[in-house]
């Protein structure tokens, strides 16, 4: 199934898309639209903007990536006979999650070419918190893990994609805002706090388990 959802992904071009506004959005704000998180405004050697942009935009990102994997099923009809092969129903919530995780993670990667940027400018040249920066990568990780979670369960409650975007948007403002910024504000601080981690891996795990009892119950409608 991961391998599945994942090659899927590819094959459209919705991932490319999403992928690529993402990036194109960090590049313009840290190197071309004028204000706190330009680098070249601030004159420090640091890429402090990245982090505390990343996480308004992945809250629209993760659900644009998990939108489909449910509500497509159920809008296509093919939910039923996805059910009807021999997997078992944890196995197809997992790898869903799985996919659609891994695709951001790699959607992440290539912002580490603002650091080698700033690196290469600063002055002495390597003069920035690598440390700060690995930790602070480490952060959007967890905040990812947990948004994607988040966005796949919305879109087990609808046969809209839309709706299911929508839905996944909102609800990933109201936990970041209410829950989760202070604990990826500390991460980002490149502080790895044990709590901290164990926070975002909760929702993760709580947002999976929840799709399975969704999914189970459209399987038995």
């Amino acid at each position: 199934m991961f391998k599945k959802e994942l090659s899927y992904y590819f094959s459209t071009p919705i991932a490319y898309i999403v992928i690529g506004l993402f990036l194109l959005a960090i590049s313009l704000f840290l190197w071309v639209i004028p204000g706190q998180w330009n680098v070249i405004e601030s004159g420090y050697a640091q890429v402090d903007g990245l982090f505390q942009i990343s996480p308004w935009l992945l809250m629209l990102v993760c659900p644009a990536l998990t939108m489909r994997l449910f509500a497509e099923e159920k809008q296509n009809g093919t939910w039923l006979l996805l059910r009807a092969q021999p997997i078992s129903l944890w196995k197809i919530v997992v790898g869903k999650y799985m996919a659609a995780f891994v695709l951001t993670v790699l959607a992440l990667l290539p912002c580490v070419v603002h650091y080698f940027i700033v690196f290469y400018m600063a002055e002495p040249i390597g003069n920035i918190d690598g440390g700060q920066f690995i930790g602070s990568m480490m952060g959007l990780v967890f905040l990812s893990a947990s948004f994607i979670g988040i966005g796949m369960l919305c879109s087990t409650l609808t046969g809209s994609q839309l709706v299911a975007f929508i839905l996944g948007a909102v609800a990933n403002f109201v936990l970041y805002w209410v829950l989760l910024q202070d604990h990826y504000s500390s991460i980002s601080r490149g502080v790895v706090d044990l709590r901290d981690v164990v926070l975002f891996v909760s929702v993760a795990i709580a947002s999976i388990v929840v799709s399975i009892f969704v999914a189970d119950r459209i399987a038995k409608r």
